[in-house]
């Protein structure tokens, strides 16, 4: 182990993340979705601006229609078992692509709370880091965990970005808090565990919530998130260019943007075939 390589890799890391908020303002955005697995569209989304990519496993298995998935809800069931070697090679192809100033941060099998449990050797983390990646993004459920999970990332060179969810969410995807003040409690214990990144699930990923509501309690949770911790924030779930505003004006510095662009990607390629098609 090349220790002070690999403090020199986050550092570098976390210059990207910091370049990246202060280039827009205050606030960028993470694209992931098909914009983090697909190296054509990753360099789409790096040549509209943004600074930040996100592979993850749930969209890998949604981009390769694993065990005939055609939307994320039933992706997250059997995200545990793409492997490693295939997120590996798709963040390499991205990195190769976009080049070395965009921060990529990778989720990986073992990352989240899987259906079924997956254990991750110091080698795995050692072979993310050479991938090219610069992070990694996790929905761990336990503190222990989690802190074992940065401990590990941190010694190859990797940056964390961990979230806080809701008891209630439809996917467990981070550790729990109920109110406004538990996630301002949750997050301070993130934070001096040595998260790099905080990220608040939203809870509006698959409730339905319309184009551009943000719901009361949203607000507060994103409110206790960003005035408790001082290292970057985001926030996850449902943002679309309806209510990205809000959440810009609320202070998060990192919007993880997803499904809105897959969909307006693969209407116009619907839409494109139409065309061809008209008589």
């Amino acid at each position: 182990m090349i220790k002070s390589d690999m403090e020199l890799k986050r550092k570098k890391a976390l210059k990207k993340v910091t370049d990246a908020i202060e280039l827009h303002n205050g606030t960028t955005i993470l694209s992931t979705g098909i914009t983090g697995d697909d190296a054509r569209l990753a360099k789409a989304a790096v040549d509209g601006g943004a600074r930040m990519l996100e592979p993850n496993h749930p969209a890998l298995a949604l981009a390769r229609g694993y065990k005939g998935v055609n939307n994320m809800h039933d992706a997250e069931m059997v995200r545990h078992e793409i492997s490693l070697d295939q997120m590996l090679e798709s963040t390499s192809g991205v990195r190769n692509v976009v080049g070395q100033d965009i921060f990529i941060t990778v989720g990986v099998p073992g990352g989240f709370t899987e259906v079924m449990p997956v254990e991750l050797s110091d080698e795995d983390f050692k072979k993310i880091s050479l991938s090219g990646a610069d992070g990694l993004h996790t929905h761990k459920s336990s503190l222990e965990d989690l802190k074992i999970w940065v401990e590990k990332a941190h010694r190859y060179g990797l940056l964390v970005d961990a979230y806080i969810g809701h008891p209630n969410d439809l996917h467990t995807f981070g550790i729990a808090a109920e109110t406004p003040e538990d996630v301002s409690i949750v997050a301070k214990k993130l934070e001096e565990i040595g998260v790099d990144m905080i990220g608040l699930m939203t809870g509006m990923s698959y409730e339905g919530v319309k184009a551009g509501e943000i719901p009361e309690i949203i607000e507060k949770r994103v409110r206790a998130l960003v005035s408790s911790v001082s290292v970057p924030t985001l926030a996850e779930g449902g943002i679309n260019k309806a209510n990205f505003h809000r959440f810009k004006e609320l202070g998060i510095n990192i919007l993880v943007v997803g499904t809105s662009i897959d969909n307006v990607v693969t209407k116009a390629a619907s839409d494109t075939v139409k065309k061809f098609l008209e008589r």
